[in-house]
């Protein structure tokens, strides 16, 4: 294995690790603040108990996460010096924003915990909405970053050398508004629908009381709602980015696709396996014209295929192709499970709350967090072989200083027992404060009598 590969997949996990914590950074603030306004406009304290229990989770969240994100800055000065060498002179004004983002975040998270009850109900509302704006903006901030890496601009490439730099330019590259939007409703829905599955799991339980089946349904309903709006918003920006990606990365969509051959009424194909020997999609079902008008709005537009670039450009065509595929199935069948769900409720079919459709929700929350893993590794995987875009590969960028391996072992060793350390707390927690106690609250049991949430 090549320092380069190595370097990859110990980059790989680690982003991965910490894309799952940051997606629940970003994700439960949402709903915090969604769940306060709810109590505000009901005065249903189910959604009080509700936000409280995942003001918990969010807590320790966002103390993991620091360590991931960490990790992954370490990653980026240790892994490619070359590329953070770039990144310091045309693209750090994000980093150096982000800071800001978080500082909000964390303020307005501590007043929320720390006020607890003694805050009125508008305050809570308000101090749970900066929350979600602070993480919501490190995460683009953050992620304004591979916008750039995907369609560079703001500078004069010379050489191998940056020249003329423009960073605010290169903030507002064509990538910026397609990917940012995308990452943050993906977020949203997949954070909707992993509680959603809590509430699913909650419900599959014998013996509930009133109160909890009550609680349980509610909190369903309102993450459903979230699941299924951002998963429509999703889709949207996941067709403007198509559209973006045949203007400026083109040989993307045609590996996303598996399109060998520059063709006007371009098939959209489903499914199927990319064979590049053949140059054809084998098993797949194509939909004629439709990738033309995806990419163009014209069913006759022509689309460039993977012949208008050379071979070495192309990335690993069989595994983008499964991977973009998988990540659109995905974000339709969360559309088309929101849809059932508020239609069996405007009917009050006796499915609404069957244990096989109650499962299905379940295993939509896992669906919903591989999706994100989907969508990133797609992004990264079809890009290659360039870690900025027609300008920097990656062999050019990665380290050329040995012990990678040292690397690799010892982080996994960390994200294994961060990863383990994350669920053993929140289940020994959770199961030391169960439900009922919170929906029939007493000062003593519960903490809040005097403000404050119950830790």
């Amino acid at each position: 294995m090549t320092e380069a590969v190595m370097a990859r997949a110990l980059f790989g996990i680690t982003l991965g690790y910490h894309i799952t914590y940051a997606t629940l950074g970003v994700g439960i603030p949402f709903l915090i603040f969604l769940a306060e306004v709810m109590t505000s406009r009901t005065k249903d304290e189910s959604y009080r108990v509700f936000a409280r229990r995942l003001t918990r989770v969010a807590i320790l969240l966002v103390g993991v996460g620091i360590v991931t994100g960490t990790t992954v800055a370490v990653m980026l000065s240790v892994l490619w010096p070359k590329f953070m060498e770039v990144v310091g002179q045309i693209i750090n004004l994000p980093f150096e924003l982000e800071v800001f983002a978080f500082i909000i975040e964390s303020l307005f998270l501590a007043i929320y915990v720390y006020g607890g009850d003694r805050l009125k109900p508008r305050a809570r509302i308000v101090s749970s909405f900066f929350v979600t704006l602070g993480a919501g903006l490190s995460a683009l901030l953050v992620t304004d970053v591979n916008a750039f890496m995907n369609t560079p601009t703001g500078m004069t490439w010379v050489h191998g050398t940056v020249e003329n730099p423009n960073p605010w330019l290169a903030m507002l590259n064509p990538s910026m508004p397609y990917e940012l939007s995308h990452v943050l409703a993906s977020a949203y829905m997949a954070v909707a629908f992993v509680f959603a599955a809590a509430a699913a799991k909650g419900l599959l339980r014998r013996n509930l009381t009133p109160a909890e089946r009550t609680y349980h349904r509610k909190n369903l309903t309102l993450t459903m709602a979230v699941g299924g709006v951002t998963a429509v918003i999703t889709a949207f920006v996941g067709d403007a980015s198509g559209k973006m990606m045949a203007t400026y990365q083109p040989e993307k969509l045609a590996a996303a696709e598996g399109l060998f051959h520059t063709t006007t009424y371009a098939p959209l194909v489903i499914g199927g396996i990319v064979e590049p020997a053949k140059q054809m999609i084998v098993g797949g079902i194509p939909i004629p014209g439709m990738l033309s008008w995806l990419a163009t709005t014209q069913l006759s537009g022509k689309v460039l295929g993977l012949d208008a670039f050379p071979s070495w450009t192309w990335p690993a065509l069989a595994p983008v192709h499964l991977m973009f595929d998988t990540m659109v199935g995905i974000g339709t069948f969360a559309i088309g499970l929101a849809f059932v769900y508020f239609v069996l409720r405007w009917r009050k079919h006796a499915w609404l709350f069957a244990r096989w459709f109650l499962w299905v929700i379940y295993a939509m929350g896992f669906l919903g967090m591989l999706a994100i893993e989907d969508g990133w590794v797609f992004a990264e995987e079809a890009r290659q072989p360039w870690i900025i875009y027609n300008l920097m590969t990656v062999d050019q960028a990665v380290t050329t200083t040995p012990g990678i391996g040292w690397m690799f072992g010892g982080f996994m060793a960390l994200f294994t027992v961060l990863l383990i350390a994350t669920v053993v707390t929140l289940r020994t927690y959770f199961r030391n404060h169960p439900l009922d106690g919170e929906l029939a609250p007493s000062p003593k049991a519960t903490g809040l009598a005097k403000g404050g949430v119950a830790l």
